[in-house]
């Protein structure tokens, strides 16, 4: 009986070769964004969303520019048209990457009944070679009255994993949801 427990047990277990940083960095990723929706916070995901309609328009332009019905020397003008869309489209995407997503692993937004009017950015970093795993929790709009300031925390990914690849769940709970605690505190006030 107890076989069969320590079976299931393993079976459900998050397994990572530990020497490729982006399975390590995956699991991890992963793990945060159960915990930060099981506290209650609501995947963003228009975010998501622009990207794949970007994506989408740019596919669309190369499939016209490759299926158009006239052939080449006709077609010359229309090539070049596709070919300036595909640019500005794919030049946009990766501004959005760029200055948007950056290292972002989650968007939520604000908990049902919260007072505050934001949600959160999740971002993560797992630099290569190396065993620090920087998780950081923001506001996703840092303007806003109602935004907390940021915090992080910076940790070996050695403690959370056994030596078989296995992650503790337990543990790195632990510490993410110390992380989501921290940034939800009200701020001290200055007297």
């Amino acid at each position: 009986m107890q076989e069969k427990k320590a079976e299931t047990g393993t079976k459900n277990a998050k397994k990572a070769n530990l020497l490729d940083h982006h399975s390590i960095k995956h699991i991890l990723d992963e793990s945060v964004s159960e915990i930060v929706t099981s506290r209650g916070y609501v995947e963003d995901v228009r975010m998501s969303n622009v990207r794949l309609l970007l994506g989408t328009i740019i596919i669309v332009i190369a499939l016209f520019a490759q299926f158009y019905k006239k052939k080449f020397p006709e077609n010359r003008d229309f090539l070049i048209g596709c070919i300036v869309l595909y640019i500005v489209f794919n030049g946009l995407l990766q501004l959005i990457i760029y200055t948007k997503e950056k290292n972002a692993i989650l968007f939520t937004y604000p908990p049902a009944g919260s007072v505050t009017s934001t949600g959160l950015v999740v971002s993560s970093k797992l630099p290569r070679f190396s065993d620090l795993y920087t998780l950081s929790i923001a506001s996703a709009d840092p303007k806003s009255i109602s935004a907390g300031r940021p915090v992080e925390f910076t940790k070996s990914v050695t403690q959370w994993f056994t030596k078989d690849g296995v992650l503790v769940e337990g543990l790195f709970w632990k510490d993410v949801e110390a992380l989501i605690n921290d940034y939800a505190a009200e701020p001290k006030k200055k007297k």
